[in-house]
């Protein structure tokens, strides 16, 4: 099929597909768990138990 080129201009797309949504959820989960990470080491490191390195 051939389209001319006003055909080509009207011609929209980008449906949210189940792929986009669960990178999107991976992305969200990747975060949270960095952040928890970093929370968890500032707080070791504040409250001073911090296994000693031999």
């Amino acid at each position: 099929m051939k389209l001319t080129d006003k055909e080509l201009l009207e011609i929209t797309g980008g449906a949210i597909t189940a792929t986009f949504i669960n990178s999107i959820a991976r992305g969200i989960t990747t975060i949270a768990d960095l952040g928890r990470s970093l929370g968890s080491a500032i707080r070791r490191i504040v409250s001073g138990k911090i296994c000693p390195i031999d």
